[in-house]
């Protein structure tokens, strides 16, 4: 069966499952306690794409391997925005402008970015996402950037929705720029082609803004979630 030309698949196509990491919610409509969610606009954009999205619980992992069979139902993982990361697990200092700090969250997420590059699960990673995959792979962050990106601005030929005081300062091992604000800053990483095979690791996009915020409306931001289904829905080896 053939996509239709907009390039999203049919909707009787096998659905893969994409799993996002819960964030953690101290108040949530309808609930009475602390909640576990994820943003509508972003499980949406999943659905749309042609994915089954599923939100998974973070829990401080012992090791590695605990999240790597917890993620063996994944066809592909999306890593979300959220909360600051810890500065300490980049070996940096707080800035005193940082909220919603989780160590659990923080754990859990930077488990879940060793493992989807490591075992070649395809991966999003969308603002913080990016950020726990930079100190994963051993960079830092900017602890605080100007407010200009924290609303609407241009990157490259796009006009992206951006939140974020936090940002890549030193890409880490393997990863490289491809997308850069008008100061410079960095704004989305890739792999590089340059890596061994063996370290390349699959299918991956990293960027700081928010693509979901817009995907109904602009191709262009839709298309970063089509590219994850069609990744996920490719075979892959453990």
């Amino acid at each position: 069966m053939t996509a239709p030309a907009s390039g999203r698949p049919p909707m009787t196509a096998r659905r893969p499952l994409i799993a996002i990491p819960a964030r953690f919610s101290a108040h949530a409509s309808a609930l009475r306690f602390r909640a576990e969610v994820n943003a509508h606009k972003l499980v949406r954009a999943v659905y749309d794409a042609g994915g089954e999205p599923v939100t998974v619980h973070p829990r401080l992992p012992a090791d590695d391997d605990e999240v790597r069979e917890r993620l063996r139902f994944a066809g592909g993982v999306l890593l979300p925005g959220g909360g600051d990361l810890a500065a300490h697990w980049a070996g940096q200092q707080p800035h005193p402008g940082q909220y919603d700090v989780d160590e659990e969250q923080d754990a859990f997420d930077l488990a879940v970015a060793r493992v989807a590059l490591a075992g070649r699960i395809p991966l999003l990673a969308i603002c913080r996402g990016l950020q726990v995959v930079n100190v994963a792979r051993g960079g830092d962050l900017i602890q605080d950037l100007p407010a200009a990106h924290r609303m609407v601005h241009v990157v490259g030929e796009l006009t992206v929705s951006c939140h974020h005081h936090q940002g890549i300062g030193r890409p880490g091992k393997g990863l490289r720029a491809t997308a850069y604000a008008a100061d410079g800053t960095i704004e989305a990483l890739a792999l590089d082609d340059a890596l061994p095979p063996d370290e390349r690791g699959g299918w991956f996009r990293g960027v700081q803004w928010h693509p979901e915020d817009t995907a109904d409306t602009d191709p262009a931001q839709a298309a970063l979630f089509e590219e994850l289904i069609r990744a996920a829905r490719s075979p892959r080896s453990w």
